[in-house]
């Protein structure tokens, strides 16, 4: 398993060995025991997917305290363009996003800790997306970013006139609006 911190180094990108021949592949896509040790606290507690089409744009989502999520996130099926976004004030790389392309074919994950909002688009026909999560969805603790916001000038690869949305996702705050960021010196772990 090779991992790789990405331009902000709390993310991390995750790289199975795969396995193939003439029958198919094989790979272990999680192995606790290979992770960095401060991930290897981590309890991973609940197992979510999705499918969606070309074009839907999920996110740009987190959850506060005490339900704070890290998340574990590869792609089945298909492709997506996953993006992560730091949203812990005081952190250098506040404000600042990672943007990875993730499919089935290159097997790639990755780690999203706590204080980052999250979010995908798919990019080809159809996508499986699939992540672990160490704590479990609350609706009341659920929050996010505009997907669109100027100051976070991302790329979406996408024209975003044509993006799929929920009509959540349609009125999230700008992040300079959102008053459910986390501080970089609270332990979000507790």
């Amino acid at each position: 398993m090779k991992i790789t911190p990405t331009n902000i180094p709390d993310v991390l990108l995750i790289e199975p060995q795969v396995f193939g021949d003439h029958r198919g592949y094989f790979l272990e896509s999680y192995n606790k025991s290979k992770l960095p040790k401060d991930i290897q606290n981590i309890d991973f507690v609940q197992d979510n997917e999705s499918k969606s089409q070309y074009g839907v744009l999920r996110g740009l989502h987190f959850q506060i305290p005490p339900y704070c999520q890290s998340k574990l996130v590869r792609v089945i099926e298909g492709i997506v363009l996953d993006i992560v976004v730091d949203i812990r004030k005081g952190s250098p790389t506040f404000g600042k996003h990672v943007s990875i392309e993730l499919s089935a074919e290159n097997k790639k994950q990755l780690f999203i800790p706590r204080g980052f909002a999250h979010g995908f688009v798919v990019l080809s026909e159809t996508a499986i997306f699939s992540y672990k999560c160490d704590n479990y969805y609350s609706p009341d603790h659920d929050r996010g970013i505009s997907f669109n916001d100027p100051s976070l000038n991302i790329d979406w690869k996408v024209i975003l006139q044509e993006c799929i949305l929920s009509e959540k996702d349609k009125n999230l705050p700008l992040l300079k609006d959102c008053t459910d960021v986390f501080d970089i010196n609270t332990n979000l772990y507790e």
